[in-house]
């Protein structure tokens, strides 16, 4: 050790080697330590949420027992290094503020909780699933755009964090994990509308009551901490119709990530309700006559 000292001291300050190899040795402890925290994490935690945050605060803690190393080495120089950030911090506030916007907004997301791993959001334009919250980024698992439904195009994007203070962020799977969808079904004028009434009543009870049932109880918690009325999940159908056919629309209640399968459901039970019904209930169809006009040299 004292010949490496010796070798280095030829260029660099006796005491600027000395803490060379205290910061190298902190780093590789550090390191150690962060990485055996994160084995006993993945041993000895099974829920897949708590082990993702606790991989991150054990990183978030590397780093800062890193810079408290820093702090104590450089302790002494504090008082310049003061003088210097204080001279130079406007310019670093301008050349850096969008990093300082996104540390701001991480904190943000931190402490409110407003958004989190796993949850489906909507910010701006972007809709995906959140997959990881770093200080400076967030990255989502987008779905739909060019796939129809709530389901994943394969695209992975990085947002900066100042999205928190720059866009609106709609979430769908925060305090209350459920969404409000609903089908329409064209059926003849003749058809028993009574009849439909019923049918799609018990086909939409059947696929998504036990979704109606548990959404209740979330709604309820979310009563007593937000100021929000009483609404209706159970399954609602209404009707109306014109001078071609009866329109019924089904508005039900549905897990935010079961929304597609659901619809699939709802449909095929429905046309194997209406098929059992041929005489009772008709699937209304657009019917386009046409005409050929003849003009006066054709009459001649």
């Amino acid at each position: 050790m004292d010949e490496f000292k010796a070798f280095f001291s030829k260029w660099i300050a006796p005491e600027t080697v000395d803490r060379i190899i205290i910061i190298s040795f902190a780093i590789i402890i550090i390191f150690i330590l962060v990485y055996l925290v994160k084995r006993m994490i993945v041993k000895h935690i099974q829920d897949i949420d708590k082990r993702y945050h606790a991989r991150k605060v054990s990183n978030i803690l590397g780093y800062v027992l890193l810079f408290l190393v820093g702090i104590f080495l450089y302790r002494e120089k504090l008082g310049n290094i003061g003088v210097a950030m204080g001279l130079a911090g406007a310019g670093i506030a301008f050349a850096l503020s969008e990093v300082i916007t996104s540390f701001a907004g991480w904190i943000s997301i931190m402490f409110t909780n407003q958004i989190r791993v796993g949850e489906r959001v909507k910010i701006g334009d972007l809709k995906g699933d959140i997959i990881d919250i770093q200080v400076f980024k967030t990255t989502i698992m987008e779905v739909g755009d060019w796939i129809d439904g709530d389901l994943y195009n394969g695209r992975i994007t990085t947002l900066s964090n100042s999205f928190v203070y720059k866009v609106p962020i709609q979430n769908y799977s925060g305090d209350y994990p459920f969404v409000w969808d609903e089908i329409k079904i064209p059926l003849r004028l003749a058809s028993d509308f009574k009849l439909a009434k019923e049918v799609f009543t018990e086909v939409t009870n059947e696929i998504c009551g036990s979704y109606a049932e548990h959404s209740k109880t979330v709604w309820t918690a979310m009563q007593n901490k937000y100021r929000i009325e009483n609404a209706k999940v159970d399954p609602m159908i209404t009707l109306e119709f014109d001078q071609s056919w009866i329109t019924f629309t089904i508005r039900y209640i549905v897990d935010y990530t079961q929304r597609r399968t659901t619809k699939d459901q709802l449909y095929t039970r429905i046309l194997e309700e209406i098929r059992k019904r041929e005489t009772s209930l008709m699937i209304a169809t657009s019917a386009m006559e046409v005409t050929t006009i003849r003009g006066d040299h054709d009459q001649a």
